[in-house]
């Protein structure tokens, strides 16, 4: 990377960059303006991340809190609890990173490939998915950006106020997910193998102490409640198996491979990983190599070991885009077009289908074709509605998915939502913060999906009531619900 001036501008590079903007812009525009149409359900960790934002705190049961707060914020501006409103911070965030990524790569490219990559990123399917469904990547993408940005400013001019915003950057980034760490092991790697890449040790020490600082409420919160989200984390790596030791997942790594073709788009990730094998031969910018693939490489690690969702590398395409789209645009432009055609053809239509949630089947099915997001709402409906027939105004439930949206659904209803307490470690956020209290007094609604049973033994108890939850996320499964008081409860 040069030390020295930026790449000079060309009229026809800042006509681009023009029309690449307008373009990011009027693209979350039209999924802001379809949002309140989508016919989906929220998701399980949707309405969980809403949850959190009810009570602020410096961490949660599985994340950073900053989601949490994020949400909090949304719902207050709107004055409503409103799927819309829970979903419409993921278009203007992933807006916001495409834009910062165009000020990132305009530090080390020409005007035209700034636009591009900012355009690339806005497109990518999985962003154009991340704007339909809160997550907690589209909190922390903007700011693992943003340090990008930083980054390529400090290797060109030592800057302390530029190190300070790094920092700052990187420590909310982690206060969203704990993936930005990847940041500071990519920048480690990349200075020992880019002389390019180095910024100055004062730079980055600063850096790194502001980043301690806006970090520390959540090691802080982390410590006085038995280290709950770390704890969490390193199950979800789960290497070493107990039954079973170190055993190799082969087909959940090419699971995991084959999704960062669709996660990126097939012809935007095989450039990437085209110009990857370029950087040994003079490459520019060689240094986003190692700012994105030990993060692919590390991820691919844990999918051989354990598991790995698709998402769990999106740390690397920031990088990974500034990279690519501008060898592309220099050696293969028509390539680089198809695959951005390709790209927004994909998100273009996601919008308008998830309008269509409960509309589309294929043939006699009557299961809708975006199953896995509908049907959740319906179900709390159920169970709400069969409260309020038992004359109860209690409801303990069996199962995370079933509470994520029960709590949701029920806000503002008059009945109160439990989880069954723990027998020991509680095993998600619900058991863990409302567990139902065993010194309450009087009947409630015990709920439980497919094969349950009463937690009653003597008397043995019989269900109130059976129904199917119809067609969606539980795939017409059986709902049972068994009418209980104090005389009979213990814990299943």
């Amino acid at each position: 990377m040069p030390r020295n001036a930026r790449t000079p501008e060309s009229a026809e590079g800042a006509t681009l960059l023009t029309a690449c903007i307008w373009a990011i812009l009027a693209l979350t525009a039209y999924r802001i303006a379809l949002l309140p149409f989508a016919t989906i359900d929220l998701f399980v960790d949707e309405a969980q991340y809403w949850l959190w934002g009810q009570t602020l705190d410096w961490g949660y049961f599985s994340k950073p809190p900053l989601i949490g707060w994020v949400i909090r914020a949304f719902t207050e501006l709107g004055g409503s609890d409103a799927a819309f409103w829970i979903r419409l911070p993921g278009p203007l965030l992933h807006c916001a990173t495409a834009l910062i990524l165009v000020r990132a790569t305009r530090e080390i490219a020409p005007a035209d490939a700034a636009g591009l990559v900012g355009l690339a990123y806005v497109s990518m399917p999985i962003i154009g998915i991340g704007t339909v469904l809160m997550s907690t990547d589209t909190v922390l993408l903007p700011f693992f950006a943003a340090a990008l940005w930083c980054w390529a400013r400090l290797t060109r001019a030592p800057s302390l106020g530029v190190a300070a915003l790094m920092g700052l950057c990187l420590g909310l980034g982690m206060m969203a997910k704990y993936a930005a760490m990847y940041f500071w092991m990519c920048a480690l790697i990349a200075v020992v193998m880019v002389p390019a890449a180095r910024i100055r040790w004062k730079d980055a020490g600063l850096a790194f102490v502001v980043y301690l600082l806006v970090f520390s409420p959540n090691v802080l919160w982390n410590l006085t409640h038995g280290m709950t989200t770390v704890s969490h984390t390193g199950d979800n790596i789960a290497w070493i198996k107990e039954d079973a030791g170190i055993t190799l997942n082969l087909s959940g790594t090419m699971d995991f491979i084959g999704a960062q073709f669709l996660a990126m788009g097939p012809i935007l990730f095989a450039g990437y990983l085209w110009a990857l094998v370029r950087r040994g031969r003079g490459w520019p910018n060689a240094w986003l190599v190692w700012m994105s693939l030990p993060v692919l490489a590390l991820v691919t690690v844990q999918a051989l070991l354990s598991r790995a969702y698709g998402n769990w590398a999106l740390a690397a395409y920031p990088a990974a885009l500034m990279l690519a789209i501008p060898a592309l645009l220099a050696v293969a432009p028509r390539l680089l077009w198809a695959g951005l055609a390709l790209n927004a053809a994909l998100v273009l239509a996601l919008p308008v289908a998830v309008t269509q949630a409960t509309g589309w089947h294929i043939g006699d099915n009557p299961q809708p074709v975006l199953r896995r997001y509908t049907g959740r709402a319906n179900v709390s409906n159920q169970i709400i509605d069969e409260a309020r027939r038992q004359n109860v105004t209690a409801v303990m439930v069996q199962g995370r998915e079933v509470l994520a949206d029960l709590y949701h659904t029920a806000r503002d209803s008059d009945v109160a939502i439990y989880a069954i307490p723990p027998d020991g470690t509680a095993h998600h956020y619900y058991a863990q913060t409302y567990p139902y209290p065993r010194d309450r007094q009087g009947a409630f609604l015990y709920v439980t999906m497919g094969a349950g049973r009463s937690p009653c033994t003597t008397p043995l108890r019989a269900p109130v009531s059976e129904w199917s939850t119809g067609p969606g996320a539980y795939r017409s499964a059986t709902m049972q619900a068994y009418l209980l008081d104090e005389s009979c409860w213990r814990a299943p």
